[in-house]
């Protein structure tokens, strides 16, 4: 299983935002502990159609120090889709 993280780009409340991802929900809530992230960055169904962190730019260096895959736009949409086909599969 893998931890993918896109480019830090969405600005908002004065920072740089991007997406944290796993191939399995479990996963990703471990990885988001080891990271010391808090349940309130975490996104889900049905306010959002995939499972996901919201991180900052120092939040994604972390994440990828602990290995996380770097993707990029299509790669990251590609990921998010997968995701989300396999949540949909979990209703």
């Amino acid at each position: 299983m893998a931890v993918y993280v896109d480019d830090a780009i969405w600005d908002w409340h004065g920072r740089k935002w991007c997406h944290l991802l796993a191939d399995n929900i479990d996963e990703l809530h471990r990885f988001a502990r080891r990271l010391g992230l808090h349940r309130t960055s975490f996104q889900s169904p049905p306010r959002v159609s995939a499972p996901h962190y919201d991180l900052t730019a120092y939040e994604r260096r972390r994440a990828i120090a602990y290995g996380a895959v770097v993707c990029d736009r299509a790669a990251i949409v590609t990921v998010y889709r997968q995701v989300r086909a396999k949540y949909a599969g979990r209703r």
